[in-house]
């Protein structure tokens, strides 16, 4: 399969993970609203928020030099600007989370889902910060550059596949929550649609990884 064939699966398994995921937070969980005196309309924005930011715009930043058609300096802007703001919109996912935790009445960073999801966003920004002094502003000399690519491209996917592994469990964990719940007992419709969400991501994770992969075997 050429990159060009996993860039477009990547970009069809993002899109249809955004679509399965309002539809379950729309339709199935009472909608999206941070203000809301709802908790649990509260707590959805947190799945979206670090969907949308850290896999969604995380994977697109590291195809922004593959379906950019611009010079490098340009593309090299536009992966640093989507990364800036994923960690914006994980941030604000991360403050739904706690927000939920707080008006419920439930402890706060206690699961391995949350470790992993404060560890991811602890390492892209840091990512981003040294990413942004070695090869924007002000920019590191020639031979250092060289030096740090190989480790910053690999970091980025490591960093995107450790926000997959929190977006899995966090979905897990939402469900066992839900079972545990006799009121909140998801559908067999719903169970169905949570499993296909968290297929949809790991598929964009996988075909985001190998679209890198295949391009850098081939130059």
């Amino acid at each position: 399969m050429s990159s060009y064939g996993t860039q477009a699966l990547a970009h069809l398994f993002g899109i249809l993970a955004i679509i399965l995921l309002l539809v379950w937070l729309l339709d199935f969980r009472e909608g999206i609203d941070y203000d809301s005196d709802n908790g649990f309309r509260v707590f959805n924005v947190h799945p979206l928020m670090m969907f949308m930011g850290f896999i969604f715009l995380g994977g697109e930043a590291i195809l922004s030099f593959q379906t950019i058609p611009s010079q490098r300096q340009t593309k090299k802007f536009f992966h640093m600007m989507l990364h800036l703001i994923s960690i914006i919109l994980g941030i604000v996912g991360l403050c739904a989370a706690f927000k939920f935790h707080n008006m419920m009445g439930f402890p706060n960073v206690y699961s391995l889902h949350s470790w992993i999801g404060i560890g991811t966003v602890c390492l892209s920004g840091l990512q981003w910060l040294v990413g942004f002094v070695t090869f924007m502003f002000p920019r590191a000399a020639d031979p250092t550059r060289a030096r740090v690519v190989p480790w910053h491209i690999a970091g980025g996917r490591a960093l995107l596949f450790m926000a997959v592994c929190a977006a899995e469990t966090g979905l897990m964990e939402k469900y066992g929550f839900l079972r545990a719940k006799s009121n909140l007992q998801p559908h067999q419709r719903e169970s169905y649609l949570i499993n296909f969400t968290g297929l949809a991501i790991l598929l964009f994770g996988v075909f985001v990884d190998l679209s890198v992969s295949i391009r850098r075997n081939s130059v």
